[in-house]
């Protein structure tokens, strides 16, 4: 039985909620923690904030056991984690979870069959980069879980990406000089 995680108290609702679970590699995420908290350049420039979470004790949580501790953050909707993906991979994705998917839990079977046959998606992949457009975004109820998975799944690497470049031609869009994703 694994022992009670420490309760995380955050001081900013806006601030992403990150937390450490893999401790093999510290330059990885040396790597995380400076592509979160690199000030986001672009008409105003702002320093980008994270709540970081680096305790041992989080050593080896999974996703569930993540969500189950978090939970009671009314607030949270979306945590990501630094996992053994994230250390592994160059491309340094976090792995989301939906705090929101509970709230499905009490529908009524009769209207809502088909949602409870094909329960939403739970969890995705987000580049650090696109980390704090995704936390945002949910926090706002501006795009669902949902609509960020879809765009993971387009993805080739199955990642949410926010590298936007102007190719020259005036159109901006998704691009990435990484290898897939290991």
């Amino acid at each position: 039985m694994r022992k009670e995680l420490p309760e995380i108290v955050r001081g900013d609702e806006w601030a992403p909620l990150v937390i450490r679970t893999d401790y093999t590699d510290d330059a990885a995420w040396g790597e995380v923690v400076a592509a979160l908290t690199r000030a986001v350049e672009g008409e105003r420039d702002w320093e980008a904030a994270a709540h970081f979470v680096e305790d041992r004790r989080w050593g080896g949580v999974t996703g569930n056991e993540a969500l189950a501790a978090v939970a009671r953050d009314e607030e949270l909707s979306v945590v990501f984690l630094a996992d053994e993906v994230t250390m592994r991979s160059p491309l340094r994705p976090l792995l989301a979870l939906d705090l929101g998917a509970d709230d499905d839990e009490d529908l009524d079977p009769a209207y809502y069959q088909e949602l409870i046959d094909s329960p939403p998606p739970r969890e995705v992949r987000v580049a650090p980069d696109a980390v704090h457009m995704v936390h945002g975004n949910l926090q706002l109820a501006n795009v669902d879980f949902a609509e960020f998975a879809e765009e993971a799944a387009a993805d080739p690497d199955g990642v949410v990406r926010d590298l936007v470049t102007d190719s020259g031609d005036g159109v901006a869009g998704n691009s990435y000089a990484g290898g897939p994703l290991r």
